[in-house]
């Protein structure tokens, strides 16, 4: 005898399916560090060669700094996404902590291609402190020791502060890779939001670049944040007056693995906790930041979907 499925029992199923499908589809990619299985990713290299290729004399000076602690594993690969960039005003330095690995012989590998000091440090707000005294640029930015830069970002960079003297800090696109270097997801963010700033810190720190002045008005870090000092910066920067702009395109490489600073959640909110406090004046509750960001979420996801579309190269 054939079995018929109730009616009730088989709407129920497919509510349930398409509940399942709307949430995979529907859920912020934002913060989400593994979003498919890995595979090599495209960066175009086009677009990066002509980037590079393209005229630099005019284009401002650049200071960048790598905080490195015991990432021998992965640093040099930052290095060389830093120095393979071949921008020619390009000021350098890796501040390393002391580290006990192989980090201090694959710096000196670099020979004088590379500046570089290790020592002890107060943590990784200190060591970008001490390395922006020791190089400076008119444009600024800091590289983690297990991130990349895309091929061409720091032309891209610099040529679009020199045709927008308007615009204080920008901030890209951004690729999640593995530890071996493959692609586990992106991050397609839509223009800038204020709003949603003052709620979470959505900015890709790797992709992030500003203005001399900047820094000079609110610089350094506050060494007592070991998670959100960028975070810490960009509020003080919005609430200072500073214009960001959101480039569309991929910028850097964030490597997700199991000994990140990021991996530690709970200091991380409390940190963010703490930030939102002395922005708003007040604490602000869970339900406050999801309700502020439910628009700038679809917007993401907007923007995501458009990208994974093809109705836009990044």
């Amino acid at each position: 005898m054939q079995y018929e499925i109730p009616v009730g029992e088989t709407w129920t199923a497919l509510e349930r399916s398409l509940h399942r499908t709307a949430k995979r589809v529907l859920r912020p990619r934002l913060n989400q560090l593994r979003q498919y299985p890995p595979r090599a990713f495209d960066i175009a290299p086009d677009r990066a060669a002509r980037d590079t290729a393209e005229d630099l004399s005019t284009v401002p000076t650049f200071a960048l700094v790598t905080p490195s602690y015991r990432q021998g594993a992965f640093i040099r690969a930052t290095i060389d996404s830093v120095l393979g960039q071949g921008y020619p005003k390009l000021r350098y330095v890796v501040m390393d902590g002391g580290s006990t690995d192989e980090t201090l012989d694959i710096l000196a590998s670099y020979g004088d291609r590379l500046d570089w000091w290790s020592g002890p440090d107060r943590g990784q707000a200190d060591a970008v402190n001490k390395g922006f005294a020791r190089v400076s640029g008119e444009i600024m930015g800091w590289l983690n020791s297990d991130d990349l830069l895309l091929p061409g970002t720091l032309a891209h960079v610099a040529r679009f502060f020199r045709d927008h003297p308007e615009v204080d800090l920008v901030y890209g696109h951004r690729i999640i890779i593995d530890e071996q270097g493959r692609e586990v997801g992106r991050w397609v963010l839509p223009r800038h939001d204020p709003a949603a700033l003052a709620l979470t810190d959505y900015v890709p720190q790797e992709t992030m670049f500003w203005r001399a002045a900047l820094w000079n008005a609110l610089g350094p870090l506050d060494t007592g944040f070991h998670y959100a000092m960028d975070w810490d910066l960009l509020l003080r920067a919005q609430r200072a007056g500073f214009r960001f702009r959101r480039l569309p395109r991929f910028l850097g490489c964030f490597r997700v693995h199991g000994e990140q600073k990021t991996a530690q959640t709970t200091e991380l909110t409390q940190e963010m906790d703490q930030l939102r406090a002395a922005y708003f004046g007040r604490p602000i509750s869970r339900r406050e930041i999801s309700r502020g960001l439910r628009l700038y979420q679809l917007r993401q996801l907007a923007c995501d979907w458009c990208y994974r579309s093809g109705l836009f190269r990044a």
